[in-house]
């Protein structure tokens, strides 16, 4: 089974496009206001994608305003939800919004994995991303967490792995967990909020060769 990538934090056409020609099969963008990578969901949507890539907003803990405001003007075809959002709101969100939802799962020790059990029948996709320090933004932030915690975990739902990801050390993370879908942004990017078009089509390249 070939290894699929999502690229976050998009915002500009040149970028996009960089996705969308390396293979990307999800872009992501960012609806949260203390994010570098934050952007207005009618500008989101104004970045035009082909049909079978996937358009993926992120969220942190979000009210239902938002959340409608999102997936409508951006053209959302799921939302991850990267905050405390317990199952019965990520359930619940599914439920009313009617699009896939991803719910990000913080890992630092092996027991943080258990946590992705609770959300069996409310998410439809678990990402593995590293717990960053309290007060900090809750993702985005290039850190890596242990990938031989996954080794032997019994999956309870089709999932990702985020967290520090680059060109360099895709593989390594690929060998490592079995990750099928691999999920990148500060990786490929020139400075907070930057993506960098050459670092996008690097690490496609790197993806597309697993």
């Amino acid at each position: 089974m070939p290894v699929s990538a999502k690229i976050c934090g998009l915002s500009t056409a040149e970028t996009i496009d960089a996705a969308v020609r390396g293979g990307a099969s999800h872009v992501g963008f960012v609806f949260f206001p203390k994010s570098p990578r934050d952007i207005e969901p009618d500008r989101a949507g104004r970045l035009a994608t082909p049909g079978h890539v996937e358009r993926i907003g992120v969220f942190v803990d979000p009210d239902d305003a938002l959340l409608n405001h999102a997936v409508a003007g951006a053209r959302l075809t799921g939302v991850q939800l990267h905050g405390d959002e317990t199952p019965e709101r990520v359930a619940a969100v599914k439920a009313r919004l009617g699009v896939q939802v991803w719910k990000a799962i913080p890992v630092r020790t092996r027991a943080d994995l258990e946590a992705a059990a609770r959300y069996r029948g409310a998410a439809d996709r678990i990402l593995y991303d590293a717990r960053t320090p309290k007060g900090a933004l809750p993702g985005g932030m290039g850190l890596r967490f242990d990938w031989a915690l996954l080794d032997g975990f019994s999956h309870p739902l089709p999932w990702a792995l985020s967290g520090g990801l680059d060109v360099g050390n895709v593989a390594d993370a690929v060998g490592t967990t079995g990750a099928r879908l691999v999920d990148i942004s500060s990786g490929v990017e020139s400075a907070p909020g930057i993506k960098d078009v050459d670092k996008i089509a690097a690490f496609l390249q790197a993806t597309n060769r697993l």
